[in-house]
């Protein structure tokens, strides 16, 4: 044990109280225990908002960040840097931070100067991608991280590569209560001489409390005296999607199933000292979830380290803590087996007894004061291994690699724009042109970019995105033609199709948007409605001879695949296109010309992301590598001598063996680019790529052949192209959209920057 200086200063970054979740009483809790251990260092807390005016936090809460909005995260770190911390304490959940899979937390991580000590609440050995990017870059960044059981240990080791001298395994904190009769508890409930069950924590489906109520007739039958107690609110989140559908589908059982009389439920969050009356007043406690990939329960800890009996399904957590005969597992969802785990223990006092007494000795290595001493040197740990392994704050962006200065959000055209059908096509200057109407292609691009941007969180208004997404894709719902497969593309002001079929690209474009929100949307209707659109759409594609909607499926495919990696069809799809462009490459590409046709034209830059995309997470590599030359093709070819990025023109495009048109030049093309650079620098963490997405970004911003910015910072707007003398000043759906989206690329792209450290301790 290192002999430094104790840490003076103290920052804990989480959920905090009076925000209602188990993330927010941890961080609580261990902030008092470590305070109460350690009185000569100011403990002071950093609380996660979800929600824009936050909460009455108590004096421990010294600063805010708003879960959505990047920057509060910048501003964190500047707080905690300010102020001279020791060490970070940080809890981390998925779902608490904003961003891809909370990725958001990671740009205070690479500014904050002090030693990190990370607790991973949740360790996934099945991560989908985003999840896989942000725990290793998570794990990196932090000096210790602390799992609460050692199948935690195991996870980190085997699925990520995590070195077992950097993890901490210390136990969930609970508090010390003591060793007491139940029957003591019970009259303040109105429950003495009953048999008290219990379940407590938030309320939600993967609780599987339905599965203990299908078992409590038989229960009841043999312990007439049994009454099950349902302690807990309903999980806020689930509150605001669903209301109380759960809470009520329990309640109907409960009656369907004539046990209505011996289930209480308590729809409330209890204070602790409420809690621990009802864990007091407990015989026998009940966790029946549904999900064996659970690493850590604070529930489970609470009542078994205060000695108490338990039967639960074999989830991690719970068959580290109980296994030795320290309580009964039963099978998942198996109410014929939680009938005979209760029964057996109800049947059986002196077990009870015996397994009540094993748990309570073993509690007192879990009560709050023990454990805020392991985190103590655990913070002294990561403060040794720091002085071992100096790092320097992350620097932020250089101007070789940030634009000058990315410009705010701002949506004020994209809604002007739109209406309750989609988004209008073309504009006559910053007004929307009623008279060409709309098109599926803008409204795809358009919902991407609302996808996008609910990840990225800050403004607008998740409402008001959510508005805008429901119409864009209610638009691409009513473009397919479900008999056969097709998208349609345009349709007018009067509302009436003006084809039956739109071209490949377009139908390729709306199953990016379709896999986009399948494989991001937080919206469970909006989700499940763009999987279907898209699974519908995606069999014809086979059949289509462009290599840019085979690119533009590609993207959707990998989108989709986020949340439906399994998906046999959808994965034999991308194996097909995949290999179809490979065979294009190599029908077509020379030294001289690499590329996949005889014409370089529009959106170029899609047909390498594609390959980038599907090359590495196929994996095939021959995919891959052509990807990347093809990029490096098309980047050479589109830089001038002057440094700055002139997109291959729409007038005439460029013909191998003859000239290349430089205008008209067009945004989706810079947007295009911005894509495939950050793609490719995701893939090979090669800063060259972050130079040419620049590069690509700010022909918007003014670098460009006449000096003139294409973006409108005024409205919002960006021209339709550059011609060889002047913007088109018209600022229709697909320039504002490929410059929004850039927009949003750019921000994301942060993320994906690691800055050189030190090898893992």
């Amino acid at each position: 044990m290192s002999t430094s200086t104790p840490s003076k200063r103290i920052a804990f970054l989480g959920d905090y109280l009076p925000r209602l979740c188990g993330i927010a009483t941890f961080t609580h809790d261990l902030s008092e225990a470590v305070a109460g251990a350690a009185p000569d260092a100011d403990c002071f807390v950093g609380a996660v908002n979800d929600r824009v005016e936050g909460y009455e936090y108590p004096q421990r809460v010294r600063f805010e960040l708003l879960e959505k909005d990047l920057d509060s995260y910048r501003r964190a770190a500047d707080f905690l840097n300010f102020n001279n911390t020791d060490v970070l304490c940080v809890q981390h959940e998925f779902g608490i931070y904003g961003g891809s899979a909370g990725s958001h937390l990671l740009a205070l991580l690479k500014e904050v100067r002090m030693p990190v000590v990370t607790t991973l609440h949740t360790v996934l050995r099945e991560p989908n991608a985003s999840q896989r990017k942000v725990m290793e870059e998570l794990v990196r960044r932090s000096d210790r991280v602390v799992v609460m059981a050692h199948k935690g240990a195991e996870i980190l080791r085997e699925t990520y590569g995590v070195p077992d001298a950097k993890v901490d395994i210390i136990p969930h904190g609970i508090p010390d209560m003591p060793f007491v009769d139940s029957s003591f508890y019970k009259p303040q409930f109105g429950v003495e001489g009953r048999k008290v069950l219990l379940t407590f924590g938030l309320l939600g489906p993967g609780k599987g409390i339905e599965h203990v109520i299908e078992a409590l007739p038989e229960i009841v039958r043999q312990h007439p005296n049994v009454v099950y107690l349902i302690l807990g609110a309903t999980h806020p989140q689930l509150v605001a999607r669903e209301g109380e559908r759960y809470r009520l589908s329990l309640e109907r059982l409960a009656e369907e199933r004539g046990v209505k009389e011996h289930v209480i439920f308590y729809n409330r969050f209890v204070s602790l000292d409420d809690l621990k009356e009802f864990i007091g007043a407990t015989d026998i406690y009940l966790t029946p979830y549904l999900n064996e990939a659970q690493v850590t329960s604070g529930t489970l800890a609470y009542v078994f380290g205060a000695g108490k009996a338990v039967v639960s399904t074999p989830y991690w957590h719970a068959q580290e803590l109980l296994a030795d005969g320290r309580g009964v597992l039963v099978p998942f969802r198996d109410p014929t087996a939680i009938t005979a785990g209760v029964c057996r223990l109800l049947d059986d006092p002196p077990l009870r007894e015996k397994i009540r007494h094993d748990a309570y000795a073993i509690g007192r290595e879990m009560i709050w004061p023990a454990v805020a001493q392991r985190y103590l040197e655990s913070f002294q740990h990561a403060r040794s291994d720091r002085k071992a392994t100096p790092r320097t704050a992350f620097a932020g962006w250089t101007l070789a690699i940030r634009p000058y200065e990315l410009p705010p959000l701002r949506l004020d055209h994209i809604v002007r724009m739109s209406d309750g059908t989609g988004i209008f096509q073309h504009a006559i200057f910053n007004v929307p042109n009623f008279h060409e109407g709309y098109c599926t292609d803008d409204n795809a691009r358009a919902f991407i970019l609302c996808n996008l941007l609910d990840e990225l969180g800050g403004q607008p208004p998740a409402e008001n995105l959510g508005k805008l997404a429901t119409s864009y894709l209610a638009f691409l719902a009513a473009a397919l033609d479900y008999s056969s497969g097709r998208f349609r593309n345009f349709l007018s002001h009067e509302r009436r199709w003006l084809e039956e079929a739109g071209s490949e690209d377009s139908h390729a474009r709306a199953l990016w948007a379709a896999g986009t929100g399948a494989g991001r949307s937080r919206n469970d209707g909006h989700r499940r409605l763009a999987a279907q659109l898209f699974e519908r759409g995606l069999a014809v594609v086979e059949t289509f001879t462009s290599p840019r909607a085979w690119a533009f499926t590609l993207l959707g495919i990998h989108e989709y695949l986020r949340q439906s990696a399994s998906n046999a069809a959808v994965n034999a799809a991308r194996v097909v296109l995949t290999e179809k462009l490979v065979v294009r490459w190599n029908d077509c590409a020379t030294e001289i010309w690499p590329w996949f046709e005889a014409t370089a034209t529009y959106d170029n830059a899609r047909l390498c992301q594609a390959l980038i995309l599907s090359g590495q997470w196929m994996p095939h590599p021959e995919a891959f590598e052509i990807g990347l030359k093809s990029l490096r093709w098309l980047a050479s070819i589109q830089k001038t001598q002057a440094g700055h990025f002139r997109p291959i023109g729409s007038n005439g495009f460029y013909q191998r063996d003859g000239a290349r048109a430089d205008f008209d030049q067009q945004p989706v093309e810079a947007q295009a680019m911005v894509s495939a650079c950050l793609e490719a620098f995701r893939a090979t963490q090669d800063a060259a790529w972050l130079r040419e997405a620049k590069r690509a970004f700010e022909w918007f911003l003014g670098r460009n052949d006449l000096g003139t910015p294409l973006y409108d910072s005024a409205t919002g707007g960006c021209g339709d192209g550059l011609h060889h003398d002047r913007v088109n000043e018209n600022q229709g759906a697909e320039s504002t959209l490929a410059f929004q989206l850039s927009l949003a690329e750019m921000n994301y792209a942060e993320h994906l920057i690691t800055d050189p450290l030190p090898p893992a301790v």
